[in-house]
């Protein structure tokens, strides 16, 4: 998943698209099977407009079923139970893989110095 470049009120459902690196289509399926907790928006032409929020809902939902394999059932019933840890295995798993892609292009960086 990709981080957020700019702070915004709200965003697209392409940008929230490419930010979680997933279809616009599965973005909507969760909307439906998710909308206890999430409550998007939609702008006068009727476009889904998501808050910083919801993308981190979204991102808990994408690391749940994607990540550690829950069912969609299972991903509402640990976020309901578990929100704030939750919320801390996401930041460390996200800190992990900045810190893995810094390693292996420090280790491109001394291979070429070779």
């Amino acid at each position: 998943m990709k981080n957020m470049i700019e702070e915004k009120l709200y965003y697209s459902i392409g940008e929230v698209a490419e930010l979680l690196n997933v279809n616009q289509s599965l973005i909507r399926f969760w909307e439906k099977e998710f909308s206890d907790f999430l409550k998007t928006k939609k702008n006068r032409n009727g476009k889904r407009m998501f808050t910083s929020k919801e993308i981190q809902t979204l991102r808990e939902i994408y690391y749940l079923t994607k990540n550690k394999g829950f069912t969609l059932q299972g991903a509402r019933n640990f976020l309901q139970q578990n929100k704030k840890k939750l919320e801390k295995e996401i930041v460390i798993e996200d800190t992990l893989q900045k810190m893995k892609t810094f390693l292996l292009d420090l280790n491109k960086i001394l291979d070429s110095n070779d």
